[in-house]
């Protein structure tokens, strides 16, 4: 059961307080961060021209893997039934 409805008693600290039970919320939140834009960081053309090459030959060996084991499967299944 929670209390929480009625009013909140606020000191100007960034936190304000349940009159009733003293749960205490943070009204004045804000993620920590230094202050400016991140700045990117991109790799040399031929660091990513290798990270394409190696997810290209994952996503195609397990494509394969997987139309090859769906092949086998399905002849197991036919060939016992």
């Amino acid at each position: 059961m929670t209390c929480h409805h009625p009013e909140w008693e606020s000191a100007g600290t960034g936190e304000a307080r349940c009159k009733q039970c003293g749960t205490r919320r943070f009204t004045d939140y804000g993620a920590l961060r230094p202050p400016g834009l991140p700045q990117a960081v991109r790799p040399p053309a031929r660091r990513r021209a290798k990270a394409d090459r190696t997810a290209a030959t994952l996503i195609s060996r397990t494509a394969y893997h997987l139309s090859h084991w769906g092949l086998n499967r399905s002849r197991s299944l036919l060939l016992a039934g």
